[in-house]
């Protein structure tokens, strides 16, 4: 008879997540996961596969969680300046926590890339639908007169997620949420 699995597996992936954003997927070890999580090796791989599925669950996790929360941030603003300002320095302060671990997506494109062919769909579907949801804010501001028709709102929110990526990778080397909230203005003056 099969035994039951005897951990919570979205806690698990949960703080996998945490580890793997530390410290990144290649300084990160089973025997690191599995003391970590309080699981043996065997419960890891009945759960997850190996470690790069539970790295991809842990993506997932990322993307479910604290990518899609900015995303609702994001919509949920009144005025569009303040609600992308708003959700560029929020993403600076989550980056710049634990001494500068950056983002999780930024970090795993950085160290997987180009070899690692899912890890790259997982991190540009995150960034096609962070691309997506600002153009269509972009869009609704420029019909209600909020921003400067001048620019395509397509072209403009890949900018804005360029330059987040950027901002994201200099939070690794500059843990400063002061040094850095100054450069969003600068961003953010694409949108007159």
């Amino acid at each position: 008879m099969a035994r039951t699995r005897e951990f919570d597996t979205e806690a698990a992936v949960s703080r996998a997540m945490e580890l793997f954003w530390t410290r990144g997927y290649e300084a990160t070890s089973v025997r690191d996961l599995t003391g970590h999580l309080g699981i043996g090796q065997g419960s890891l791989y009945a759960a997850f596969g190996d470690k790069d599925g539970l790295y991809r669950a842990a993506l997932e996790h990322y993307r479910a969680t604290l990518a899609a929360a900015a995303l609702r941030s994001l919509e949920e603003g009144a005025d569009v300046r303040s609600a992308i300002r708003t959700m560029l320095v929020e993403r600076v302060r989550i980056a710049v926590e634990r001494g500068g671990r950056g983002c999780l997506m930024v970090n795993a494109a950085c160290e997987r890339l180009p070899e690692d062919a899912v890890t790259r769909r997982t991190v540009r579907d995150v960034q096609d639908a962070s691309r997506d949801a600002l153009a269509d804010v972009l869009r609704v501001a420029a019909e209600r007169g909020e921003i400067s028709t001048g620019r395509d709102p397509h072209t403009l929110a890949a900018f804005l997620v360029t330059f987040l990526n950027g901002l994201l990778v200099s939070s690794k080397i500059t843990p400063d949420v002061r040094a850095l909230e100054p450069l969003v203005e600068v961003a953010l003056a694409a949108l007159d």
